[in-house]
């Protein structure tokens, strides 16, 4: 299957799940509704994404790394809006690169979620099942964090 299909895919998988999650069906406990503007169309785009609360922020990771267009568009504009169990906010979108710091949240992924976490990094990762925190580190080369702090108004 090429790269274009498989972008087409997840386009349309995703259009499909944003219009599920406001319906109320799905995985709305660990899934928000991020709003980026596009950084050549000026359009807002709607990309559904599990995330993880710590201290009031809320982190989301790429699994599409830094090439994501999700990412893209933070990075030309980092002003975003947040949808969260029928509880809508704009938030500044802070991009994080370092591996370090994306192995930290994979780390707090894998506390809070141990089997479906390790079993998608077996799966999409080829990870092996028992792994070292040197591995997480590698792993997390090239893929992207992001975390999102809600305006103080929202």
């Amino acid at each position: 299957m090429s790269s274009k299909t498989i972008y087409h895919r997840m386009k349309s998988f995703n259009a499909r799940m944003a219009a599920n999650y406001r319906r109320g069906i799905g995985p709305t406990r660990f899934v928000l509704l991020l709003t980026t503007i596009g950084r050549k169309s000026s359009l807002p785009r709607v990309t559904p994404l599990q995330f993880e609360k710590v201290d009031g922020a809320y982190y989301i990771g790429s699994a599409r790394g830094q090439d994501a267009d999700w990412f893209k568009n933070i990075l030309a504009n980092p002003n975003v809006q947040v949808n969260i169990h029928d509880r809508e906010f704009n938030a500044i979108a802070e991009p994080i690169t370092d591996p370090s710091r994306i192995a930290d949240f994979i780390d707090l992924r894998l506390h809070r979620h141990p089997i479906m976490v390790r079993l998608i990094m077996h799966l999409f990762d080829h990870l092996p099942l028992r792994f070292t925190r040197i591995d997480l580190e590698q792993l997390s080369k090239g893929k992207a964090l992001v975390i999102l702090h809600p305006h103080k108004t929202s």
